[in-house]
């Protein structure tokens, strides 16, 4: 009996975190899975050359790790970064809170030192103001130290002694040793995408590829698409779809797979799994020869002739473990459909076991199938899942299992591990294996519940649309550079991505919801940015339910009497709202203290009343570095208050309001001395008594916002009328 043929797919892939136009990044993930994962996956290949594979890499995750080589950094490397000495209470507070996001049973307990500070920080189930004092410098700096170590592959300390002395060591790391560790990951970032390529050009690994920011393509086309597998599903305000957007992902795949590897790739994991008829002629159009899938797209393709009885066993497997074609007028695409029971074996189940002894289920269950497909010498199994959200959960990072699994395999007269392309030049699918039309659906329960339908989800396609339909416009009007106009593009092909909406509504959560929130909003606030214009209330408000952080503060209590003269004495603001300024998106965004301390703001009967005290300092010392102030209103909508050097003693303020010419607008009274403080008339604010006004406080420097207040949201106070105080009268 012939071999069967093992297709393995290992899919890696992480959404773009980076906030090009704020310059920040809050999130790691992309840098330590690439030292863990996406290194050591490669590396394991490396010591079995025969074993062939296919490794799936998104254009968005290696965009940023070529960024992390030239220099990138976020939150969390720039914590690491800092000396230990050095850290102020807040950056102490957010180490604490943030540096231990590994699985604690494989990833932070196997490491004395690190599981010793782990439950330093654990004690008594306390909050890191509690558990701060208990840290001494050293201990914070041994903290920075194994919150990147930890996150590196097992095989890399095997290949590098250095690395290895390294960690033995364990404890009382100096700065010194700090920065070496943090120098040493960056000279393995760089050896990823090399790595890769080198696999490939020997022939040992097929790249594939992704739409470029990854995103649901059939959604794309037409949301409608959903009610295939959703037939009463809700859908958003707007159902049609953006093809020309589904189209600009795929180009761009395919020329990034180009650049960075030397050749055009002829297979592509569709975001999610996610396929319908629509998408045939698109990809293959860009070249592409063949896709994947899941078992129960293959299903309801074929009306359940390929399904899995009441015992999980594959109804017809010899129609599931091959390839078909798929057709749409003169286009055609190969299309494999993944064993999901096996797959989820590796993704959820392998890891209670020891890794030989995984390995050889796996390959029995491979040799089953064998049997059961024994009158097929072209039969195919293929195993696809993520390359790197398991193994963390595998007592040694899965190196036993791996190694297991690829030795074995090669060695293994019935079980022959091939790329998927080598695979179909040998067996491209017949005539025979043509589906008469490719349902609508993703890998996950063949539908797009997780990505569209709910409330959540449904809020985020209209934001997303209505940003769109103001690029579309605003790119019409020929105002706008073609450099502006394509970063604004970027930001919605971002905000396309599917990874937003999948931590919208109530099928998956996370510590992070609210940044994935505040990220995705973000992107779609940078599209009006770019082109000049206030974004809408909406984008300052999170989508989710449960997601909202807004800003502590108070309202006015009575009328102010304020003389703006930059001041401030006591009781003039003590009846003020007043918002302490810091972190409102959680311990992985900005962590520094920004130029702004304090925000207050109220009223008299006739003007909005504003104070800015400053981080460190007087204001006219701190807002030195600033060369404008902008007080930007969400009500009354495209309205604006611009401040012109903020550290002079008396600057030159601006209300601009719509139809009005830029900086020519109605003037505000304002003053700088040890605070700021401003008046602006309610009147040309065209507010009247019982309107909501909501604003925030943002710094640039050129063109570099320096800091913002709050940081997420809006600050909110109600116009008041001539007779508040008594209403509001209070003894």
């Amino acid at each position: 009996m012939a071999p069967i043929s093992l297709a393995i797919v290992w899919h890696q892939h992480q959404p773009y975190y980076p906030d090009d136009l704020g310059g920040e990044n809050p999130m790691p993930w992309v840098r330590l899975h690439a030292t863990k994962d996406y290194l050591g996956m490669a590396m394991h290949l490396e010591e079995v050359p025969e074993f062939r594979c296919t490794i799936n890499l998104v254009p968005s995750l290696l965009t940023q790790l070529e960024a992390y080589v030239a220099g990138a950094t976020d939150a969390h490397l720039t914590l690491s970064h800092r000396p230990a000495g050095d850290l102020t209470a807040d950056e102490a507070r957010a180490v604490l809170d943030s540096f231990f996001m590994a699985y604690s049973e494989t990833m932070i307990r196997p490491h004395p030192r690190y599981h010793e500070l782990y439950m330093l920080r654990s004690s008594w189930n306390t909050g890191a103001d509690q558990a701060l004092p208990r840290f001494r410098s050293r201990d914070l700096r041994d903290l920075q130290v194994w919150s990147n170590l930890a996150w590196i592959h097992p095989i890399v300390f095997e290949k590098d002694p250095e690395l290895a002395e390294f960690r033995e060591r364990g404890r009382h790391y100096s700065e010194s040793d700090k920065l070496w560790l943090l120098a040493k990951q960056r000279e393995l970032l760089a050896r990823v995408i090399p790595l890769h390529r080198e696999l490939a050009d020997r022939g040992q690994v097929e790249l594939t590829t992704t739409p470029f920011y990854h995103p649901i393509l059939p959604l794309l086309l037409d949301k409608n698409l959903a009610r295939e597998a959703m037939p009463d599903v809700a859908l958003p305000s707007y159902r049609g779809g953006y093809p020309e957007d589904a189209a600009e992902h795929v180009r761009r795949a395919v020329a990034s797979h180009i650049e960075r590897f030397g050749r055009a790739p002829v297979g592509m994991w569709p975001s999610e799994g996610s396929v319908c008829q629509a998408v045939i002629p698109l990809l293959a159009g860009h070249g592409l020869r063949w896709i994947a899938t899941d078992e129960e797209i293959l299903g309801c393709s074929t009306h359940g002739l390929v399904g899995r009885d009441s015992r999980g066993h594959v109804r017809n497997p010899d129609r599931l473990y091959r390839p078909w074609r798929v057709r749409e007028g003169d286009s055609e695409l190969a299309i494999l459909f993944r064993d999901h029971s096996m797959s989820d074996q590796v993704g959820f189940h392998y890891q209670r076991s020891p890794g030989h002894v995984a390995a050889g289920d796996f390959l029995g269950k491979v040799r089953a199938i064998r049997d059961a497909c024994r009158h097929d010498p072209s039969a195919l199994v293929p195993v696809i899942l993520d390359g790197e959200n398991c193994w963390e959960y595998f007592p040694d990072g899965g190196v036993s299992f791996l190694r297991s699994l690829y030795q074995n395999a090669v060695r293994d007269p019935a079980v022959r591990p091939v790329r998927v392309d080598e695979f179909l030049d040998e067996h491209p699918p017949r005539e025979a294996e043509t589906l008469p039309r490719l349902f609508a659906g993703s890998w996950i329960s063949h539908n797009f519940a997780i990505w569209i339908g709910h409330p959540e989800d449904n809020r985020a396609w209209d934001a997303l649309h209505a940003a769109r339909e103001f690029l579309v416009q605003e790119q019409s009007t020929g105002r706008h550079d073609a450099d502006s106009l394509a970063r604004a593009w970027d930001e919605i092909y971002i905000a396309e991505g599917s990874d937003w909406f999948w931590w919208f509504g109530d099928d998956h959560s996370s510590a992070q919801d609210a940044l994935f929130d505040h990220l995705f909003r973000k992107h779609l606030r940078n599209v009006y940015a770019l082109l000049g214009s206030d974004p809408p209330g909406s984008l300052f408000e999170p989508i989710a339910r449960g997601a909202a952080h807004p800003p502590m503060h108070d309202q006015p209590l009575s009328f102010l009497r304020v003389k703006i003269d930059g001041r401030a004495p006591y009781f003039e603001w003590i009846d003020a709202a007043r918002y302490a300024c810091g972190n409102d998106r959680g311990t992985m965004t900005l962590v520094s203290k920004g130029l702004l301390r304090t925000v207050w703001f109220g009223f008299d009967a006739d003007r909005l009343l504003i104070r800015l005290d400053t981080e460190g300092g007087s204001a006219r010392h701190r807002l030195a570095e600033v060369d404008r102030l902008r007080i930007g209103f969400v009500d009354p909508v495209e309205t604006e208050v611009v401040v012109i050097g903020p550290a002079t003693p008396r600057p030159t303020a601006y209300l601009n309001r719509p139809g009005s010419p830029p900086i020519n607008g109605e003037t505000v009274e304002i003053a700088t001395g040890p605070v700021l403080e401003m008046a602006i008339p309610f009147g040309p604010l065209s507010r009247t008594p019982g309107e909501p006004i909501r604003f925030y406080v943002e710094l640039f420097s050129e063109e570099s916002s320096l800091d913002r207040a709050p940081r997420e949201g809006v600050l909110e106070l109600t116009t008041p009328s001539h007779d508040f105080e008594k209403i509001h009268w209070q003894v």
